[in-house]
């Protein structure tokens, strides 16, 4: 049975932990506060829901997803994550993580520098270009006809291959957009970056809480990520 590490239980990492939970796998939920703090989330997953620290997680996890705000990303422990593939969904937000030069430049992604700090991991990036609710509400069996597509992006092919297998069990397709270079494709600002699952994009990001939401197959994703410029 495999086992999934969460590395910060928020929005997004509470949301992937309950489509794991419901497509049967076991969860390790952590936070940069404590496992005390997750009593509730652990008592509404169930059984297969246990909270750790970060360390356990990252440890008992066979894979990790990390789900933090970009600034604390070097707090993420290196050793216990070698050799594992980790998803992570950070994005860049100067307002909150504060200026990186060489984000601010396009020298290099947020991407990139999450898999510069965990050089033993295979690391690829998914889960960040989605509000929670629609990750929540939109997953599907597959097969079905009204499944939805996440892009990912990595550096090496049998990462993505096992992140696309993870993402098919949750309830979703995956869209390869290219190595961790190309991560910038689907981050804040690209018309990926929320907009394909939206009812109704036109009211912004502030209107993201209300959205019902929508279907993007695999198609829509490909489109948006291709309409990308820097």
């Amino acid at each position: 049975m495999t086992t999934l590490g969460l590395i910060g239980s928020g929005n997004i990492g509470g949301t992937v932990a309950r489509l794991a939970i419901a497509a049967g796998l076991d969860v390790v939920v952590s936070n940069s506060r404590g496992p005390e703090t997750l009593v509730g989330l652990v008592q509404e997953l169930g059984d297969r829901a246990r909270a750790g620290t970060t360390e356990e997680a990252a440890e008992d996890g066979d894979i990790v997803v990390v789900s933090i705000p970009l600034k604390a990303y070097q707090d993420v422990p290196v050793t216990p994550l070698a050799g594992k593939l980790v998803l992570e969904t950070l994005n860049y937000y100067p307002q909150r993580d504060g200026n990186v030069p060489e984000l601010d430049s396009g020298e290099t992604t947020s991407s990139e520098l999450v898999q510069r700090h965990l050089a033993g991991a295979q690391v690829v990036k998914a889960f960040n270009n989605i509000y929670w609710g629609h990750l929540l509400n939109y997953a599907r069996p597959s097969g079905a006809e009204d499944r939805s597509a996440l892009p990912i992006a990595g550096d090496d092919a049998e990462a993505k291959a096992r992140a696309t297998e993870l993402l098919d069990r949750l309830g979703w397709d995956a869209v390869d957009a290219g190595t961790l270079a190309d991560s910038w494709r689907f981050q804040p600002g690209t018309p990926a970056y929320a907009a394909p699952y939206m009812a109704d994009p036109k009211v912004g990001f502030e209107g993201l809480a209300t959205d019902p939401g929508t279907t993007a197959p695999a198609a829509k994703v490909r489109a948006a990520l291709a309409a990308a410029t820097r």
